[in-house]
């Protein structure tokens, strides 16, 4: 069965998107992970499957990370899904479902598209953790790196602070932290160093998926957890890998994520070709 599928990204992180609205795909973990491959697959840091939904949204967004497991948020994701449907209903606001709940986007005539991924969920237990303790300095340490502080985007992150992100071998850290028991459904890590009140230096090792160029999810997850410690605003640009980000925790609790949202490339795929 042949698919048309679109290549799009957001600051780098890239994902392939497929549209199921019409009928099943039969996208198991196995064929998610083959075709996110960057070998042997189309390759990319998330597969995107767009399903139907509810008439209180415009489409259902399901997240496949490159080792098939599901994950339940992205934010340079939504913004690409949100353009897309722009494009075809010439409606310039969405909501975008997920698997962690609606996230409302409207696009802006530059290109950029704005997602409001919603309250930031700062309990334990929400995050979730393994053990009550404060989610603002956690007892965890790998190498140079100490004392996270913790939240949920619609999934887990933990953000360190660091003074000079340059010399920090994430590669090597992150996949020991994303792991670590602290998290019974393991964490996305971000690194964080803290260039000015409104401007941050972001690095993030996700879950499933290793380093990317960017996180949408993990930006929002930085700007909140720096807001909470008082190291910046509550507004800030954060560079990523990619390019940049601008995040706002607005006072209703809610954070908003600004960036761009570009189309790379289309084809199709032949997904019977690939494991079941």
């Amino acid at each position: 069965m042949e698919a048309p599928f679109l290549k799009m990204h957001g600051c780098g992180n890239d994902f392939v998107l497929l549209d199921a609205r019409a009928r099943a795909l039969g996208i198991t973990p196995a064929r998610a992970a083959a075709i996110a491959h960057r070998r042997t697959g189309i390759g990319c840091d998330q597969v995107i499957i767009l399903e139907s939904a509810p008439a209180t949204a415009d489409v259902f967004m399901r997240i496949r990370n490159p080792d098939g497991s599901e994950a339940g948020a992205c934010g340079n994701a939504t913004r690409c899904v949100a353009a897309l449907l722009a494009a075809e209903s010439g409606r310039g606001t969405l909501i975008i479902r997920t698997i962690s709940g609606d996230l409302p986007a409207a696009t802006h005539p530059d290109g950029s598209v704005t997602v409001d991924m919603g309250p930031p969920r700062l309990g334990w237990q929400d995050i979730p953790l393994a053990a009550e303790t404060d989610t603002l300095r956690l007892d965890l340490a790998a190498g140079p790196v100490a004392g996270p502080a913790a939240c949920s985007m619609g999934n887990p992150h933990a953000t360190f602070f660091v003074p000079d992100l340059a010399v920090l071998k994430v590669e090597e850290i992150g996949p020991r932290l994303e792991h670590a028991a602290i998290f019974p459904d393991r964490a996305n890590i971000g690194f964080v160093q803290v260039l000015a009140p409104d401007r941050i230096r972001l690095r993030v090792w996700e879950r499933g998926a290793g380093l990317t160029l960017a996180c949408g999810s993990g930006a929002c997850a930085a700007l909140v957890n720096a807001a909470r410690r008082g190291l910046t605003g509550r507004r800030a640009a954060v560079h990523v890998d990619g390019g940049e980000l601008v995040i706002e925790w607005r006072a209703d609790d809610h954070v908003f994520m600004t960036g761009p949202a570009v189309t790379a490339f289309h084809g199709r795929i032949d997904l019977e070709a690939l494991p079941a």
